[in-house]
């Protein structure tokens, strides 16, 4: 995965997933330059950990807002999570 400095990025996607409840991630907003800028911002004020993948990007970007990726995606999907995860613990620490 490559993680890139987010002042580059022109598209933005958020996934969510909330274990126990949801039977697979879902796209929850997405957006193009201000857009995805803002989308960027609100996840930096709530503290939401911020990956920069533009291979994702694109991946994801295509899926309806509010639904559940598709199972050809959980394999990218699941690499997000683990990196978002890990980073989660080392920041709690």
């Amino acid at each position: 995965m490559n993680y890139n400095d987010k002042k580059n990025f022109k598209k933005a996607v958020a996934l969510r997933y909330r274990k126990g409840t949801d039977k697979a991630p879902k796209v929850v907003a997405k957006g193009l330059n201000d857009i995805a800028k803002k989308i960027l911002e609100v996840a930096e004020e709530e503290s939401v950990t911020v990956i920069e993948d533009q291979n994702a990007v694109e991946e994801f970007y295509g899926i309806d807002l509010n639904l559940e990726i598709p199972p050809e995606m959980y394999k990218i999907a699941a690499e997000v999570l683990a990196y978002v995860y890990t980073m989660d613990r080392k920041n709690k620490k």
